[in-house]
């Protein structure tokens, strides 16, 4: 979905606004078989999110229910929400979000061995941008097996993305378990056939294993030496942790990375085959500490930019107003009725999209007169399902949720 200009209808006087973008700080992290060791840990990762300061966080090796309920109540907060979770034949995958700022649509599982990837798709409260994010916990190990069963793992994946077109906006993140840019896995998640692809945010293909050129971006392990959960040793020598993205998202217009906010938190790359609290420290002593306690993995962040920048003049709701309102019937079939209202005669365009955000199908598009306007939607050639239309004009936009029953 692309970008259009936001106007907030405000009853205040007739000040200007400036409009900051929207910034979108997505945050993966394998947290050591949680909830074990919870007690001891918590604070911890509390700590870990509040520096961080995510507005997305995507866990792997998370146990249960349990495990998500009792994540979300201790170390993320009340800002935060949980998404469906699915229960797997091995560790599972969990995502938590900021719902006064996201919501999520739809959540369903990719089947997949030894672990599940999990899909959610997203939207975005203000702007009404769409997008998608995978999480997958690819299968460890650095024998030829392991490379052709994490192989297996990026073909199964790329099925469900190669059904996207051109424009998507998808993310995947995960402790994906690879050692090179070379790997199979890698390349058939960076293969440019189709439109699915991926493109890594950091763009520096070469041997990750235990190179210093690659010390920045490692993140496993934290420690070297056992402690009482387990976890892998040996100090920060591996680029397992990854945040890779669709064209969509790399492309000026539409949702963007923003450049350069790929960090393996809290590494320095100061810290190659060492523990992560040995000084310098790259935050403080404190969150060193903590990153080193709660897991053998660092969490990866990068950050995304929805909406505009735009200096606008509100409208005087006192005087007029635009709005778009909830079809009628809704669920519907075989028709149903979109009204909107505008202040004025005016330009405006009504486009009705699907729930991964593509153009379906423009519903109106021209001058539209001053007062309300009512459009008939057909449910000729359409599937049934969810669907979102949104009404935009250079100050105003707004979106609604309707239903086609089939």
């Amino acid at each position: 979905m692309k970008k259009y200009f936001l106007a907030l209808l405000i009853s205040i006087y007739f000040f200007p606004l400036s409009f900051g973008q929207y910034r979108v700080k997505i945050l993966t992290y394998n947290v050591l078989n949680y909830p074990n060791f919870a007690n001891e840990k918590n604070a911890k990762y509390q700590m870990i999110f509040d520096e961080a300061q995510p507005d997305i966080v995507a866990v792997q090796e998370i146990l249960s229910q349990a495990a998500v309920n009792q994540f979300l109540a201790n170390t993320l907060g009340s800002s935060f929400s949980a998404a469906t979770f699915f229960n797997g034949p091995d560790t599972d995958n969990a995502l938590f979000y900021k719902d006064s700022i996201l919501t999520v649509l739809t959540a369903e599982i990719i089947p997949n061995t030894p672990r599940y990837i999990t899909k959610y798709v997203l939207q975005h409260n203000f702007t009404q941008d769409i997008f998608v994010i995978f999480i997958a916990h690819f299968k460890a190990g650095d024998t030829q097996s392991d490379e052709f069963n994490r192989e297996q793992e990026a073909a199964r994946l790329r099925i469900f993305t190669d059904q996207f077109s051109q424009g998507t906006n998808f993310i995947l993140v995960g402790d994906l378990n690879l050692y090179r840019s070379t790997e199979q896995a890698y390349i058939r998640l960076l293969d440019q056939t189709n439109d699915g692809y991926f493109l890594d945010p950091i763009d520096r293909p070469g041997y990750w294993h235990t190179s210093s050129s690659f010390a920045d971006v490692h993140t496993q392990s934290t420690r070297v030496v056992q402690l009482q959960d387990g976890g892998s040793i040996g100090g920060l020598d591996d680029r397992f942790d990854f945040i890779l993205v669709s064209k969509a998202l790399m492309d000026f217009g539409g949702v963007d990375y923003v450049e350069d906010s790929y960090w393996a938190f809290g590494n320095d790359g100061q810290h190659f085959n060492q523990q992560i609290v040995n000084p310098p420290y790259p935050i403080s002593e404190q969150i060193a500490f903590a990153l080193h306690d709660v897991s053998d993995h660092l969490p990866v962040v990068a950050e995304f930019d929805f909406g505009v920048v735009n200096e606008v003049e509100p409208i005087d709701p006192s005087i007029t107003s635009f709005n778009l309102y909830q079809n009628y019937p809704n669920p519907f079939n075989p028709s149903t009725k979109i009204r909107f209202e505008v202040p004025r005669s005016t330009y405006l365009k009504l486009v009705l999209y699907d729930l991964l955000g593509r153009e379906v199908r423009i519903l109106f598009e021209g001058e539209a007169l001053a007062g309300i306007n009512e459009i008939e939607l057909s449910a000729e050639n359409l599937a049934g399902g969810i669907y979102f239309y949104q009404l935009f004009s250079e100050d105003f936009i707004a979106s609604k949720k309707l239903m086609l029953l089939k």
